[in-house]
């Protein structure tokens, strides 16, 4: 098994790999769940596939299970489902001192965390991420968050979890899209600081998405690795350097609000041909070689990814993108910092971009084939 330590001041906890680890959940969480009773949040999708693995599991440990199945996808992250769940984890009896288990994606993790940052001001929550995006990504680091109308995860808390159980099985449920969404989190590793990296995906990620055992962990004990690593050094994204992990987020987030968060565009989708345009963005300002950015999105599409605008079908404008990341989380004082590459894994925070220009490169994508 691998255990990758995330060592926040005052909460740090462990990323546990290995396959099998749902069937074992109980075992690893005994020692965080006080008493003999646990509350579980999951989506009918994983309920479906992982609920009576995970309710065995924590019976063999003597703690009884109560469950809310929560319809899934993206929609799930608002501000209904949000009362929903705290108002159910409240007739519960969860008090501030129990755990309370997110079962699921990234979007069952971001809204039990969330869920869990507020229930009698603070409990704690034991993510079990089921998706790759999430075990590579959301389910480290605390950051809990909702959508709401002015668009994505703006309205969250850090809150971190008190240990993740990431299996590698789990993956054998998904949809073959799902996980290479999941995938495009996987890239942007290699992509922020990790030029070898990048490289071993472009060698080895075909594998992983066949299902390859040893791929699959050793590119998400790789990929849990560096976010602990950047997480650590900035738990808040105060300093700069946690804004490194939004590579090709802003332009993603911009391309999901256009599409409706809808199964149009998954989230991880979005990262991807975020990334695509970060790198040519990059290389369109001189900051990038351009055989460098085209690279990138050799591979993006080669894994089977979205890798043009054109593809999305579309009618909107570069303008209209552009006011999208607006209402990035990143803006500061009436500007927006973008994240951009000098070269494959070499990723910084570039805060003099023209957003006018960005919306000039927008349209050019949105015809190019």
């Amino acid at each position: 098994m691998a255990v990758i330590p995330v060592n926040i001041a005052g909460a740090p906890y462990e990323v546990r790999i290995e396959a099998g680890l749902l069937a074992q959940a109980g075992r690893h969480c005994r020692s965080f769940i006080r008493g003999s009773r646990v509350a579980v949040v999951t989506d009918e999708h994983v309920a479906a596939a992982w609920r009576a693995t995970v309710e065995a599991s924590l019976a063999a440990e003597g703690i009884a299970s109560a469950w809310l199945v929560l319809p899934a996808g993206e929609s799930t992250k608002s501000w209904a489902s949000l009362a929903r769940t705290t108002e159910w984890l409240l007739e519960q009896g969860v008090e501030r001192k129990d755990c309370v288990i997110a079962l699921g994606g990234g979007v069952i993790g971001d809204l039990t965390g969330f869920a869990a940052s507020m229930v009698k001001r603070g409990c704690g929550f034991i993510q079990l991420p089921t998706t790759l995006l999430a075990q590579v990504d959301s389910s480290v680091g605390g950051k809990t968050a909702i959508n709401t109308a002015a668009g994505k995860n703006l309205v969250g808390a850090f809150h971190q979890p008190v240990l993740v159980l990431a299996d590698p099985l789990a993956l054998d449920t998904l949809p073959l899209r799902e996980t290479r969404a999941g995938y495009a989190e996987v890239v942007k590793y290699g992509l922020i600081d990790d030029a070898e990296f990048f490289a071993w995906c472009e060698a080895n990620g075909s594998r992983l998405l066949a299902g390859d055992a040893d791929a699959r962990e050793f590119a998400i004990a790789r990929s849990v690795a560096a976010k602990a690593r950047i997480v650590a050094a900035d738990e808040k994204e105060t300093t700069g350097v946690r804004a490194l992990l939004n590579l090709g987020h802003t332009f993603g987030h911009a391309l999901e609000a256009e599409t409706g968060f809808s199964d149009r565009l998954l989230h991880g989708e979005g990262v991807a041909l975020g990334m695509i345009l970060a790198a040519r963005y990059s290389a369109r300002t001189g900051l990038m070689r351009g055989q460098d950015a085209e690279r990138v999105a050799a591979h993006i599409a080669a894994m089977g990814l979205p890798a043009s605008l054109k593809a999305l079908d579309m009618d909107c404008s570069g303008e209209t993108l552009k006011n999208h990341m607006l209402h990035d989380k990143k803006m500061d004082a009436g500007t927006l910092p973008f994240l951009l590459l000098r070269g494959i894994g070499q990723t910084f925070l570039a805060k003099n971009v023209d957003l006018a220009d960005v919306g000039a490169f927008l349209d050019e994508e949105l015809v190019r084939g």
